[in-house]
């Protein structure tokens, strides 16, 4: 990736090759008959010195109230969220055969775009209903035998912590398996990838046979080498599973580069899609190695799928086709501007925040070198005062994070520098509080 010094929490990402403008994404006026999967969503490029203040600008949310939740639900641009209500209103007034023929192209074109976002094939992706669903999918899915070794790491989310426990409970209960979850700690102050890569390199033993983490962690916004981990995990004959829900949409992501079995997330919250619908990649290779959690119509009549590749884990029933259709519109608006640069945007924003909470006298439980994190900002805050703190800093200062971890602001590119001067003024504000 590409690293980026933050002068100062006003400094715009001048140093990239020809400045991080925004090319402007205007909603146009689409009519019900006219949802074909090639229609253009997205306005041109009008002006080169388009900033990002302008793509602030293009979601609903005005000045009073400040999602800094990225984390957790992020709001999604008038285009997509447009898209939404305008595909949602002609189905209500057409919901025929005929008419809702035309979401299967619209599908198809969303699942091309995903894959091409996150490097990938189309035959790879499959277009979930969230990162939980879709980690229990590959949790339930793999076939292992009595005796094989799940190693985790304990920051993961519970979808893809518990969840492990409550399978190997179930199997170990019916006698049918003899399954064993084992967890790692990680240093909590860790001081490079290499450091953090060697603790899970050093629980791997002759038993191990899935390796499953979380790509940014929501509890310290650490991130973890997953590609050198894959790498060695792979020679090992392990399978990687990765919880990626911190990372889509945060991060320039390649998956056939990141070398992965699997890889997990949700639309709502970075990549600023659409709520209920989360992604599912399979490598192609690993699809049919697992077994779906749920068979609807348009699997087929019998025990083989007849649709292609990662697609037989979208056999649900009746979805929302109408946000299926919105992640094309959500791919488009990302890739006007570019998935490094929103990672390198996302990134100056995280740094500044960081970096002014820091110099306000709170300490990180996020690593302050963006090598080492992501978008996820944590300081830390004694449990019993967290509450308290963000209940204030949104009656006081309308802006708003979590608790997890400790006080959890995590911003994204829809934040500008105003925003994060905003939120460190706040926690000043609660030094006391906390501290």
């Amino acid at each position: 990736m590409k690293m980026v010094k933050c002068a100062s929490r006003r400094t715009f990402l001048t140093g990239l090759a020809g400045g991080l403008t925004l090319l402007p994404l205007a909603s146009k006026s689409l009519k019900a008959t006219k949802f074909d999967a090639g229609t253009e969503l997205l306005g041109h490029v009008t002006d080169a010195s388009e900033t990002w203040d302008a793509l602030r600008h293009e979601f609903a949310f005005g000045e009073e109230k400040i999602p800094m939740n990225a984390a957790n639900l992020c709001p999604s641009p008038r285009v997509v969220a447009d898209r939404v209500s305008e595909l949602t209103h002609d189905i209500d007034m057409d919901c025929s055969f005929n008419n809702r023929a035309k979401f299967n192209g619209l599908l198809e074109e969303s699942r091309r775009k995903v894959a091409d976002q996150v490097g990938a094939t189309e035959d790879e992706i499959a277009l979930v209903r969230n990162t939980s669903e879709a980690n229990n999918i590959v949790n339930n899915g793999l076939s292992l035998k009595a005796g094989d070794e799940i190693v985790l790491w304990d920051q993961n989310h519970t979808t893809n912590n518990i969840a492990w426990d409550v399978r190997v409970a179930r199997y170990n209960l019916e006698g049918t398996s003899n399954l064993v979850v084992k967890r790692v700690t990680t240093p909590k102050h860790p001081r490079s990838m290499e450091e953090l890569a060697q603790v899970f390199i050093d629980a791997l033993t002759p038993q191990t046979r899935v390796l499953a983490l979380t790509h940014v962690s929501n509890l310290s916004g650490v991130r973890l080498p997953i590609k050198e981990l894959c790498e060695v995990a792979h020679s090992r004959g392990i399978y990687v599973h990765v919880d990626g829900a911190q990372s889509w949409g945060a991060l320039d992501l390649n998956l056939h580069e990141l070398g992965c079995d699997s890889f997990t997330a949700s639309a709502h919250k970075w990549f600023m899609g659409p709520k209920e619908v989360g992604l599912l990649y399979v490598r192609a290779d690993r699809v049919p190695g697992i077994w779906p959690n749920v068979v609807a119509p348009g699997w087929g009549d019998d025990t083989d799928p007849d649709v292609k590749g990662a697609r037989k884990f979208e056999s649900m029933g009746q979805r929302d086709d109408s946000a299926l259709a919105a992640i094309g519109t959500t791919a488009d608006f990302h890739k006007r501007f570019g998935s490094d640069r929103i990672e390198a945007r996302m990134i100056e924003i995280a740094t500044a925040l960081k970096q002014g909470l820091k110099e306000s006298g709170f300490s990180l439980v996020t690593p302050l070198d963006p090598a080492l994190s992501g978008g996820v900002c944590i300081i830390e805050a004694p449990a019993d005062k967290r509450a308290e703190a963000l209940d204030r800093l949104y009656d006081e200062h309308g802006v708003f994070g979590a608790a997890a971890g400790g006080v959890r602001l995590s911003p994204h590119v829809y934040n500008t520098m105003a925003h994060v001067d905003r939120a460190i003024e706040g926690m000043r504000s609660l030094r006391s509080l906390l501290t």
